[in-house]
């Protein structure tokens, strides 16, 4: 026996040497948790641990200040309950200049807060809150813009432009790089594999907060992210990546909650690296410019998404995909599904191809922008400023849209405007301003089971401009309804009504001058 409990205490002494050897607590490695700057002390441990195949970089209780962090393969950081690690507010800290991505825009520029780049195993988990002190970098752009005069420049602004010699850009996004200032996402690692960011706090982000670029195998799960009304503050940004769930996350950031990229215009086409296979659930947002949001720098394609039981409420949009002309890639095979929103300031749903272009139709080459095979079901809105807007371009008609079992309340409902395929099935829209269904110059529609119990008198619940090809069936106003359907344009052809109960209705049909006389069939 005696001989037993010493195999088992030299097995119990292996086993605490190899989980010691692996586990750096970052205050017996030169670190404090006392607010005074220890960069060079976390780094020294992420390399040690890096050299010896891996390892976790321990946060206990306290308070950390750090510049920028390089992260290794196989590197874990982990910040206990208690611990704030808080991030310096001093420019020079973020120096050299890195490699990494802008808005979509490849270029050298401040280094992330947690900066990664051709590494894999990566992890930022634990309880503690991570603080990007975000304020200096928001203050600094706000002095750029609002300069009255040219401003001299500064020496960060004199190293981009050396580091970025023959970088080019769109006419239009001359403004943005005129600034030469470009603040570091909270954290991007660029081009890696095998990334966890699980159960972590951040607030105050000086830019986007996560933002892995080039990816494979993102997993976001079970944190919060808070960052106040300033410029450019999004949640969760995946660009380029492959395979990325984001799961039980808590945002309210001042800018979008989850946005989906690819890379913006010329420079995002010559990576040409898609965002696919991504799955979104079970997120709460609050403030934020939209919920979940795909574009606008979409450049390189982005398909195979679904967003499952989120809920917004409080955010100017909820489901937003935008892009613009000049952009090109496709946007494809996109699923919604059980949402709830609440309180929306504009839009519950866009789908939009004129986010920040002009409206003069181009040929259709690789700059066109693709929105095509969206679906949307079991949506529950209310107090929403507009139900829905789908903008396509005339070169480019948005196509094959769906819509079911979706209830909104709001001011305005659903317009919709060049666009192919698009279908409403068991759709209830109570607007109190305007027409719930307002489609135009438009092809292959079906209104199936739709309506408002909020009619307007003298507004139509439907209206149609220059629609063709379109099936109206199995609708039942149970309110009484002054006009269903007002139908004009010369282009209106192929309209089918069919299955409709519309006793309740004073005017079924109400026929505009310019419409032809066969164009509605009954």
């Amino acid at each position: 026996m005696k001989n037993i409990l010493i195999i088992l205490c030299f097995i119990t002494g292996l086993n605490t040497a190899f989980a010691n050897e692996g586990w750096l607590n970052i205050l017996n490695e030169g670190g404090n948790n006392k607010g005074i700057k220890c960069t060079q002390a976390i780094q020294n441990a992420i390399e040690k641990a890096s050299k010896n195949g891996g390892g976790t970089i321990f946060f206990p209780a306290g308070e950390y200040l750090t510049g920028a962090l390089t992260l290794r393969s196989n590197i874990t950081i982990h910040l206990d309950s208690g611990a704030l690690l808080k991030f310096s507010e001093n420019f020079d800290d973020f120096l050299p200049y890195v490699e990494m991505r802008y808005e979509g825009i490849v270029m050298k520029s401040f280094q992330p807060l947690f900066y990664a780049k051709d590494v894999e195993n990566i992890t930022i988990t634990g309880r503690g809150v991570i603080d990007g002190q975000g304020k200096v970098w928001w203050n600094e752009v706000y002095r750029i813009e609002t300069a009255k005069e040219p401003l001299p420049p500064t020496k960060y602004q004199t190293m981009w432009e050396e580091q970025n010699k023959g970088l080019y850009t769109e006419p239009y996004y001359k403004r943005t790089v005129d600034k030469k200032f470009f603040r570091p996402s909270f954290f991007q690692a660029y081009n890696c594999k095998n990334i966890l960011i699980e159960g972590v706090t951040f607030q105050n982000s000086p830019f986007w907060t996560i933002n892995p670029e080039f990816c494979d195998n993102v997993t976001v799960t079970g944190i919060s992210i808070f960052n106040p009304h300033s410029p450019n503050t999004d949640g969760i940004n995946p660009s380029s990546c492959t395979n990325v769930h984001i799961s039980n996350c808590h945002i309210s950031v001042g800018d979008d909650c989850i946005t989906i990229k690819s890379g913006r215009d010329g420079d995002g086409r010559r990576y040409g690296k898609a965002t696919e296979n991504v799955t979104i659930t079970n997120c709460t947002m609050l403030s934020g410019h939209g919920g979940v949001v795909i574009g606008s720098e979409m450049s390189g394609g982005i398909k195979k998404i679904t967003i499952s039981n989120c809920v917004f409420d409080g955010t100017d949009r909820g489901i937003r995909i935008k892009s613009a002309r000049g952009r090109g890639g496709v946007v494809e095979d996109i699923r919604v599904d059980n949402i709830v929103m609440k309180n929306i300031k504009e839009e519950a749903i866009v789908l939009s191809l004129f986010y920040d272009k002009g409206t003069q139709v181009e040929p259709v080459t690789e700059k066109t922008p693709i929105f095509r095979n969206i679906h949307m079901s079991n949506i529950t809105a209310s107090n929403v400023n507009k139900a829905g807007q789908i903008l396509g371009i005339t070169e480019m008609p948005i196509q094959n849209i769906t819509f079911s079992n979706i209830n909104m309340d709001g001011k305005e409902g659903f317009t919709v405007n060049t666009a192919t395929d698009v279908e409403f099935h068991d759709v209830k829209v109570n607007a109190i301003v305007g027409s719930s269904f307002k489609i135009s110059d438009s092809k292959n529609i079906i209104l199936d089971n739709v309506g408002s119990s909020t009619a307007i008198k003298g507004v139509p619940v439907i209206k149609l401009d220059n629609v063709s090809n379109a099936l109206i069936n199995n609708n039942f106003p149970f309110n009484p309804t002054d006009i269903f359907i007002e139908a004009d344009g010369k282009d209106t052809k192929n309209i089918f009504l069919k299955n409709n109960v519309l006793n309740n209705v004073t005017t079924k049909i109400k026929k505009g001058a310019s419409l032809d006389k066969k164009a509605i069939t009954e």
